[in-house]
């Protein structure tokens, strides 16, 4: 008999099965598709030669994550390419503002009257980042807190809506860039604790980058694989489970799934029905014939580019996509191009890029022609540059990936409570009805972005249970 079966191959339950069999326990991971990798994969979805990450590209979280950096991941092939800006937010008139490494430069970039006021925000946390992400990332109660103090300040700031941040900000650029970051989790910038996303993508770009993995982010998952395997640990692929007695005999399961999902596949009848899943993003990945004509000079430095020509026009989309049941006329755009740092993506002289929007949850529509309006805004002739492009709205998301219902990335509304209270209100949120069964996708704290947190705080929970038994 097995110690753990962990259901789905996406860095949560990769790292969940790391974590277990660090600790000697003999693990085995059951993945439905062909290839490991979730929401980190690489595919050629455009023409030959062209590699796409068909869903996350860059990886501020991964780079700053508690659980990756105790791993050896380098070893097994994962190496982190940092663009000479991490992320940059152009305007209309050809000018932007940027998140540098360097508070300074981003402090700069806002101009005169915002630019002390910024360094103000990050001073109290950036010099105690790691130890506050450990805290942050590990709620709650898989840890006691390092540093009571930052973490209870970092609330302070953090969890009133990111409005209430952005007022010490006189000018639109600043606050800009700060209402894009919110929008990376699809939440209402009016909404509980946007300020403390908005901050923690502030302080990870300044503690390490927004770096890509080289050759794509299937990397992080193919480099967590193989250090699995290296530690005895078992990988199935083309395994579908559509119940419990589809498993090997196993002391503990570990679902890597959407709660609707582990709730079918275990019989848990409406024990997650008050779990609220959130908009769908609208996904189009370009084969270019060069770089991305952007006007605005930083912008062709950096590795991501936020979209948006102020923060009414950023809050619009969200309104539009969350609330109002419509997709946006000028819909606000991540961005990330990974060709200003990696040439293997592409063949010489050509570039990937990658973009997404915000539509309805379940949206059937073609938001293409929408974003691409919105592309020559700032990087006019952007259209000429098209060789070929690969779209995938909700449906095709969901249909890609099981855990995007709705076609919602973040496998969960990121807005209220559930900000913080995920998938249940509970003090063991990896916990199930079944005391041998758990759960440790992005529906748990601390939410979505590939960092392995909520697999590494499961397995916590997990290798509980398997020493008392």
């Amino acid at each position: 008999m097995l110690d753990a079966v962990v259901v789905g191959a996406g860095p949560n339950g990769l790292t969940a099965a790391v974590e277990l069999a660090r600790r000697g326990f003999s693990v085995a991971v059951f993945e439905a598709r062909d290839t490991v990798g979730g929401g980190a994969r690489t595919e050629e979805l455009t023409l030959p030669g062209f590699r796409h990450d068909p869903c996350s590209a860059a990886h501020p979280l991964a780079i700053n994550s508690p659980a990756f950096r105790t791993m050896p991941l380098e070893r097994y092939g994962l190496e982190w390419l940092h663009a000479e800006l991490p992320m940059a937010h152009p305007f209309t008139d050809g000018t932007a503002a940027v998140l540098s490494r360097s508070v300074a430069e981003t402090a700069a970039s806002f101009g005169p009257r915002d630019a002390g006021a910024y360094r103000r925000l990050v001073a109290p946390f950036l010099p105690k980042w790691d130890t506050l992400a450990r805290d942050f990332m590990s709620l709650p109660l898989t840890a006691l807190p390092r540093d009571p103090v930052t973490l209870a300040r970092f609330g302070l700031v953090g969890l009133p809506p990111s409005a209430w941040l952005t007022r010490r900000f006189q000018d639109e650029k600043a606050k800009t860039l700060f209402a894009g970051l919110v929008a990376h989790v699809m939440a209402p910038l009016n909404g509980f604790a946007t300020g403390a996303i908005g901050l923690v993508f502030a302080l990870a770009a300044h503690a390490r980058g927004w770096p890509v993995a080289r050759g794509g982010s299937q990397s992080i998952s193919d480099a967590l694989t193989a250090y699995l395997k290296d530690l005895g640990g078992l990988v199935h692929t083309d395994y579908e489970v559509k119940r419990l007695d589809d498993l090997p005999p196993a002391r503990a399961y570990v679902f890597d799934t959407s709660p609707t999902a582990l709730a079918r596949i275990a019989g848990f009848g409406r024990y997650y029905e008050g779990y609220k899943y959130g908009p769908g993003v609208f996904k189009v990945d370009y084969a270019l014939d060069g770089p991305v004509p952007w006007t605005a000079e930083e912008a062709r430095a950096a590795g991501t580019v936020q979209i948006g020509a102020d923060s009414a026009e950023i809050g619009a989309a969200l309104t539009a996509a969350s609330r109002e049941g419509r997709a946006p006329d000028k819909p606000f755009m991540i961005t990330v191009q990974p060709g200003v740092v990696d040439p293997t993506r592409a063949p010489e002289g050509k570039q990937v890029f990658w973009a997404y929007g915000h539509v309805p949850s379940g949206w059937t529509g073609d938001l293409t022609d929408a974003m691409e309006r919105q592309l020559e805004r700032f990087a006019p002739g952007f259209r000429d540059r098209v060789l070929a492009r690969a779209t995938a709205g909700p449906p095709e998301l969901a249909a890609r990936n099981a855990n995007y219902i709705g076609g919602d990335i973040a496998s969960g509304a990121v807005s209220g409570l559930q900000i913080l209270l995920r998938p249940k209100l509970s003090l063991s949120p990896y916990s199930t009805p079944h005391p041998a069964v758990f759960i440790c996708s992005s529906a748990t704290p601390p939410g979505p972005g590939v960092h392995g947190m909520s697999g590494h705080n499961a397995a916590k929970a997990v290798w509980r249970r398997l020493r008392q038994t």
